[in-house]
């Protein structure tokens, strides 16, 4: 399996190519829509993105944690984690990519 990952000039590149938009306006509309999906998020907001998944805050309530090393125990903080929930639309088209390379 490929450990590669997929950049913004990736993403604005292929923009580029499928679009038609100049390089500079390609970059402008992915950063446009990196940044929408970032103020959401940050307003509180989950966000959905139809046949692809949904990024959802989930607020995590403080506990007491314990350092493997020592055995201290060590108060851990409230706090506010993102989840990406991929679509069933998405996840049927990685699962039939996997049987179309041989995969199991």
């Amino acid at each position: 399996m490929s450990k590669h990952t997929v950049t913004r000039a990736e993403l604005s590149e292929a923009v580029y190519q499928e679009v038609g938009l100049s390089r500079n306006e390609s970059s402008d509309l992915v950063e446009q829509v990196l940044d929408a999906v970032s103020d959401a998020l940050i307003a509180g907001e989950n966000v959905k993105i139809s046949s692809f998944g949904s990024f959802v805050l989930r607020d995590k309530g403080g506990r007491i944690g314990r350092n493997p090393k020592t055995g201290e125990e060590v108060p851990i903080d409230p706090r506010r984690v993102l989840v990406f929930r991929p679509s069933q639309v998405m996840k049927d088209r990685i699962n039939a990519s996997l049987k179309g390379a041989g995969g199991a």
